[in-house]
């Protein structure tokens, strides 16, 4: 293999690292079918700080918020350096950590009570961002991302939520 093509691989490769996480989603059609079976179970354990209606409901932000703007970011000095180097990491590994109790800077405060509601929400933000056409917003962090970065981005975020979500 000459020397191109092998750094062309390894920067393909670790994105299939989230296919080897059993029960992860791997793109936004995932994570509707994962809405599908927690609705069909019933039921959702979290382990994490957040309750389940919060994680959605923040989850619905994230992606509503890559179509209609986020109500805060950071400088363009940090979306342009150590923003994009995060989603680079992010990407390359398949895989991002993040503060699973840190809400988007300036978001309105998290739902409470049942899940269900922010569960259609969040269906409904994914159904919306498929169906986008127009321009997308800078991330708070990551600055600007390309429609195919957004879906790489919201279903990494959505992975990482589902580290705290037991739905058996």
């Amino acid at each position: 293999m000459n020397r191109r093509a092998f750094l062309l691989l390894s920067l393909y490769v670790p994105f299939a690292a989230l296919a080897a996480q059993p029960g992860k989603v791997q793109n936004l059609d995932d994570a509707l079918r994962w809405l599908d079976a927690m609705n069909a179970n019933g039921t959702a354990k979290m382990s994490g700080a957040w309750p389940l209606t919060a994680v959605l409901d923040h989850l619905a932000q994230s992606i509503e918020m890559s179509m209609d703007g986020y109500p805060e970011s950071k400088s363009a000095l940090f979306q342009g350096t150590a923003g994009a180097a995060a989603f680079a990491y992010f990407k390359w590994r398949g895989r991002m950590s993040h503060d699973l109790a840190a809400p988007i800077p300036g978001a309105a405060p998290l739902a409470k009570g049942d899940w269900q509601a922010p569960a259609l929400r969040l269906r409904a933000a994914i159904k919306r961002f498929e169906a986008h056409s127009g321009v997308l917003k800078p991330h708070f962090a990551y600055g600007d991302l390309s429609k195919a970065d957004y879906a790489i981005a919201h279903t990494l975020h959505i992975a990482n939520h589902q580290d705290e979500i037991s739905t058996a």
